[in-house]
């Protein structure tokens, strides 16, 4: 499968800059840092809802930015799912239709087995008539993590998506997230601040400070000795 190659550097409104090289190979990698040091702008970036100034995303032969070619393409193009912290479920949709609205380029028929298929493999098929707000917390994620997979990703991108949940529902999804990257063979960017969650889960860390790759390699090379991203 595919690897991830990006280098693009921008400026934000608030004056902080960006300027990354990032190898993404399939497989999860963690990208870390202290709070305001660049992480999520990174995503936003390799998810085209952020332009930068100069830069090249390419996931294997094919670009989907290059700005020195003038290539920069849509959101809705990119063959990527996207977790955000929030989730972002529709609150007026059951689990079932939540899922189904991923897979557009799936024939309709055929969207509804797929979509329970979905929800059985994140352990949530007793959800599919629910609606979000009578899920727990863990639920809602196993939901977002079924409708991300629905489009049959590329890339997949996580934005600290635990990081609200308690110690064992994160170990939980942890390792449900190690197991959905040996199945699905594609790169996967996991934004997190649990040194924990890294060691546990990450096959490449990258470590981002003031904007710019600090360290990068194994979590056993990045993560020797640290306890918290603060030190």
């Amino acid at each position: 499968m595919a690897s991830l190659v990006a280098t693009f550097a921008l400026r934000r409104d608030d004056g902080f800059e960006v300027d990354v090289e990032l190898a993404c190979p399939p497989g999860v990698t963690c990208v870390m840092g202290p709070s305001g040091s660049g992480k999520s702008t990174i995503l936003a970036v390799l998810a085209g809802l952020q332009r930068p100034a100069r830069g090249r995303v390419a996931l294997g032969d094919d670009v989907w930015l290059d700005l020195a070619r003038g290539v920069d393409r849509p959101v809705h193009t990119r063959r990527l799912a996207f977790v955000f912290q929030g989730l972002a479920l529709f609150p007026h949709m059951t689990a079932l239709a939540n899922v189904e609205y991923g897979m557009r380029e799936v024939p309709r028929p055929e969207r509804a087995t797929r979509a329970a298929a979905l929800l059985a493999r994140v352990g949530v098929a007793h959800l599919a008539g629910r609606r979000p707000r009578t899920f727990s917390g863990g639920e809602a994620q196993r939901v977002a993590l079924a409708r991300a997979l629905a489009r049959s990703p590329q890339l997949v991108l996580l934005d600290e998506p635990f990081s609200a949940l308690d110690r064992e529902l994160r170990a939980q999804l942890t390792a449900l997230v190690r197991e959905l990257a040996a199945e699905l063979a594609v790169p996967i960017v996991h934004v997190t601040h649990s040194v924990a969650e890294a060691r546990q889960l990450a096959d490449q860390v990258i470590r981002i400070e003031a904007g710019k790759v600090s360290a990068r390699g194994t979590a056993a090379e990045v993560l020797a000795g640290v306890t918290s991203l603060d030190e």
